[in-house]
């Protein structure tokens, strides 16, 4: 007998329908008002950052951490899958691109919708020096239990080859009309929060290092 040889569909397409429902959704906050979502008015502010393995001083190198951290962001590979997985056509513009999100919690999965609302790809002037930066944003849709925004960006200090991994992120718990899964957010929100971008950096570095250690390998 034949072992059997088919493979599994990728997510996207399993999930086709559920992520084009969020096609045509709004955000479920007014992101032109950013500069007022602070601690002061009931917002949660959070930045994390974590080192990668670090390159020689100059532009990123073609095979070096900070294009491996690139292609890890693009993947949307570093968030730990037992706690978030995110959807997506993969050849689809990374501009707007639309996500599903799947949310496990209290063996519950919960379903939300997250659009990339602006891609960086620039060169910053810092105190330290010049950064390379590469990155975007994802902001909640109508339907998720939070709103806000969320960047991911990765550094290289030009002058020193440091290389970095940062997550940036403003939010608020939103409208949740069961009474159960409310209280649940509630209580135990912020500890996902922490944990999501505590793992994702962990995840990332792992993933940045086996990139390398593979690249290495090849040449």
């Amino acid at each position: 007998m034949r072992p059997d040889t088919t493979t599994a569909p990728p997510l996207w397409e399993v999930h086709r329908a559920r992520l084009a429902s969020f096609n045509e959704a709004k955000y479920n906050f007014d992101p032109e008002r950013a500069q007022e979502y602070t601690t002061a008015t009931g917002w949660h502010v959070d930045d994390y950052a974590t080192d990668l393995p670090p390159e020689a001083p100059g532009p990123p190198a073609e095979h070096g951490s900070w294009a491996a951290a690139r292609q890890v962001l693009l993947n949307y590979t570093f968030p730990p899958p037992d706690l978030i997985t995110g959807i997506f056509v993969p050849d689809a513009p990374l501009e707007k691109r639309t996500l599903l999100l799947r949310g496990q919690f209290l063996g519950f999965t919960f379903w939300f919708g997250v659009r990339v609302g602006g891609v960086f790809d620039e060169t910053r002037t810092t105190d330290t020096g010049p950064e390379q930066v590469w990155g975007y944003n994802y902001r909640t849709l109508e339907g998720h239990f939070e709103r806000g925004e969320i960047n991911f960006t990765v550094h290289k200090h030009l002058q020193t080859g440091r290389v970095e991994f940062r997550i940036h992120a403003y939010s608020q718990l939103g409208r949740i009309r069961n009474p159960f899964y409310w209280l649940g957010f509630k209580l135990f929100g912020r500890m996902l929060q922490r944990r999501f971008a505590r793992e994702s950096m962990r995840r990332m570095r792992e993933q940045v290092e086996e990139k390398l250690a593979t690249a290495q390998l090849a040449n």
